[in-house]
């Protein structure tokens, strides 16, 4: 009987598996939580599944394989367009406040696919930019109150508007 070894992931690659699932389930609570309508639902939706759509497209058009040898879908990463969709999407709907730490984790989702041998920086790349351009096409800003910090000409301040 022949055994083949299970190779556990690491701590890194569990963790950016995680906020990769995390930063979508957060936009989808944060749409159901924060809206009255299913408008910012359907906007993410959108973007989810064009980006998915692009990933799965090009992974079965471009043979790369992987840095690890575990297959050849390397290019471009999922989990990284996945993860910067959700950031776009929480960016351009709620605002830079809640778009900063979903970039961050976006960024550190990228960065664990390539340290954990999954993916090379160039599918990274591809897949933060698939990410990106889906969220651009498909959000529009939250129509409530949008709270931003403005800086111009050496004034410094925030910028409250909204619509009533």
């Amino acid at each position: 009987m022949v055994t083949v070894p299970v190779l556990a992931k690491s701590s890194l690659e569990k963790s950016g598996d995680i906020i990769h699932l995390l930063l979508p389930a957060t936009a989808l609570g944060a749409t159901l939580v924060i809206e009255d309508d299913y408008e910012g639902s359907w906007q993410l939706i959108k973007t989810g599944v064009v980006s998915r759509v692009a990933v799965e497209g090009l992974k079965y058009g471009v043979d790369k394989d992987r840095p690890d040898d575990s297959g050849d879908d390397s290019f471009p990463s999922g989990h990284t367009a996945d993860s910067f969709a959700a950031a776009t999407f929480i960016q351009q709907r709620y605002g830079w406040k809640w778009g900063i730490p979903a970039y961050i984790g976006a960024t550190f989702v990228g960065y664990s696919r390539v340290e954990s041998d999954k993916h090379y920086l160039e599918d990274v790349l591809a897949g933060a930019a698939i990410g990106i351009i889906s969220g651009l096409y498909f959000t529009e800003p939250y129509s409530g109150i949008t709270i931003s910090p403005t800086a111009k000409s050496g004034h410094y301040g925030i910028n409250f508007s909204g619509t009533f």
